[in-house]
């Protein structure tokens, strides 16, 4: 995912009261999904979940992950390309490529950025005296340390006094700074002769939930501009203060860092693999469901727990229907991996197919006891995006502007709401949220193209986007719940069966029932006049998609 930008105030003047308090209608359901109920039954994604969650190797899918895991992931490099290698082959193991029914594709096409890879890093405090202390190396790409070089960094060796702000830049000297090094700020530093810039930046989240103040190790990982003239290194704060404390003890102390990256024109890989409908006079089997699932992106939960998550997913459905434990789907379903955006992007223009849902499989591994992070699902722009109520919350992520014209009454996100609740009902609880449209991944491809579409992820992780996003902070039946619930959502939108919509509209009353009671009891008429006109819209969509016609 790319990195949360602050809330926005919208016109409407709504977004202040999001903090009104709930009606008497508000509940946890008992599952545990924090969130509107939905009705029980047997019918919609619970026809699924239990075929799926038997079928589904967790095992194997950890094992995926952490081959991911070991590579830097930039598109269109090496481990990028290793990494579509590893899902393709489990892929051509369950059968996609050979049956004809199973295909498997990919999508190439130019980069107009060179790929990027990091060889090598170091950055170290040298004494008067020759006495060096490291700070942060790698010299392999599974290393802990590897995002100390941020995308796009260049080739570089540079030795200097450190100064800690843009003013005190002398020509020669390095600048160590807490903020991100931004444009505006390798421009400048750059003007005045900084040989390099190193950035302790976290995101304001980036807080240990369990105490143990294990961000204080963290290196957050980024970007720099294409053609970024002077090395950037990213430390931790732990390393910052280091620096801090040398400089203070040492006026003479010299700060130094060592960079070897590669850049170089490549072309970029999309990766699919397609469920071909049913062929039974439906009228559905020229229809798809989309998945989407980024390779890109140097973490375990960001995002190799999604892609192998997905690829395990795909092979145990595909080894159910082959095996006769699942009927075929009335509709397709595509899985998509490749880079986040362009990689659904591809697919779209590429297929023939009426798309009529997109799910975007994002951060779907992440232990709640170590990160702090729950299941949720991110619904599209619905009028909870315009004036979140309880039980609404926007993330840490934080909201974005939403216009009344974006609100597009749809039903899948309830449609993932009863396939959290059917998962939960199977295991025997599990906690679960969901929260309005924020973006940043590919749901929002497919809802630029005016095709209802949802984020399965996880947050908030403290870890996100940071070097302690590794592999020991995955769990392995949090993995295997999330992902049933994905295939669960998109064979109950591909597969609707007699008995679906009847569930579904007695979910979607729940919703209104729920969200109109919020509205009102915090005087937002309109607002409740929103979720009546959405709801209503919602039951016309679920119709017009459960039916055969």
């Amino acid at each position: 995912m790319k990195a949360p930008s602050p809330a926005t105030a919208l016109s409407s003047g709504l977004f202040a009261l999001a903090a009104c308090a709930a009606c008497a209608a508000t509940a946890t359901v008992p599952s545990g999904h924090t969130g509107p109920a939905v009705a029980e039954g047997s019918a919609g994604p619970a026809r699924f979940v239990p075929a799926l969650y038997e079928g589904f190797d967790a095992g194997r899918a950890l094992a995926d992950a952490a081959y991911l895991d070991g590579w830097y992931r930039t598109p269109g490099a090496e481990g990028y390309d290793l990494s579509l290698e590893r899902l393709e082959q489990r892929l051509r193991e369950a059968g996609f490529g050979a049956h004809p029914r199973l295909e498997l594709t990919v999508l190439e096409t130019e980069m107009e950025d060179p790929a990027w890879t990091p060889i090598r890093g170091r950055i170290w405090l040298q004494g008067e005296d020759g006495a060096v202390t490291v700070l942060h190396s790698f010299e392999h790409p599974a290393d802990r340390d590897r995002v100390m070089l941020p995308m796009h960094c260049p080739s570089g060796d540079a030795i200097g006094k450190p100064v800690f702000g843009l003013e005190d830049v002398q020509p020669g000297s390095i600048l160590v700074i807490e903020a991100p090094a931004n444009f505006r700020v390798l421009r400048r530093a750059a003007r005045l002769g900084a040989q390099a810039i190193v950035s302790s930046a976290l995101f304001h989240f980036t807080v240990d939930p369990t105490g143990r103040e294990r961000h204080r190790d963290a290196i957050k990982f980024a970007k720099v501009p294409v053609g970024t003239e002077i090395p950037v290194v990213q430390i931790s704060p732990a390393s910052h203060e280091r620096i801090r404390e040398a400089a203070r003890r040492d006026s003479r102390v010299l700060l130094a860092v060592r960079v070897e990256t590669r850049s170089a024109p490549a072309v970029l890989r999309t990766l699919v693999a397609t469920i071909e409908g049913s062929a039974d006079g439906s009228g559905l089997a020229g229809d798809a469901v989309g998945i989407a699932s980024h390779v890109q992106e140097p973490g375990a939960g960001d995002n190799a727990s999604g892609c192998a998550g997905l690829v395990e997913g795909a092979c145990a459905l595909a080894r159910l229907l082959q095996g006769g434990e699942l009927e075929w789907p009335a509709r397709s379903i595509a899985f998509v991996w490749g880079d986040e955006f362009r990689q659904s992007a591809q697919w779209l223009d590429h297929t023939k197919k009426n798309v009529v849902a997109g799910i975007s499989a994002d951060m779907l591994g992440q232990s709640p006891q170590e990160t702090g992070a729950v299941a949720r699902v991110e619904r599209s722009q619905d009028p909870g995006a315009l004036l979140p109520l309880a039980p609404d919350e926007h993330t840490p992520w934080g909201a974005k502007r939403v216009e009344e014209s974006d609100l597009v009454p749809n039903g899948v996100a309830l449609v993932a709401r009863v396939a959290l609740h059917d998962v939960a009902r199977h295991v025997g609880g599990w906690k679960t949220a969901e929260n309005p449209w924020e973006g940043g991944s590919d749901h929002d491809e497919f809802l630029q193209r005016g095709i209802p579409a949802v984020l399965l992820w996880h947050f908030t992780d403290f870890t996100y986007h940071t070097s302690l996003d590794r592999m020991e902070m995955l769990d392995a039946e949090e993995l295997r719940r999330s992902c049933v619930t994905v295939l669960a959502t998109a064979l109950a939108l591909a597969d609707p069966g007699p008995t679906d919509l009847e569930r579904y509209l007695a979910s979607n009353e729940l919703e209104r029932e729920l969200r109109v009671a919020a509205a009102e009891e915090a005087g937002q008429n309109e607002i409740a006049d929103r979720w009546e006109a959405w709801c209503d819209g919602a039951a016309a969509w679920l119709r017009e998609v459960c039916s055969s016609d």
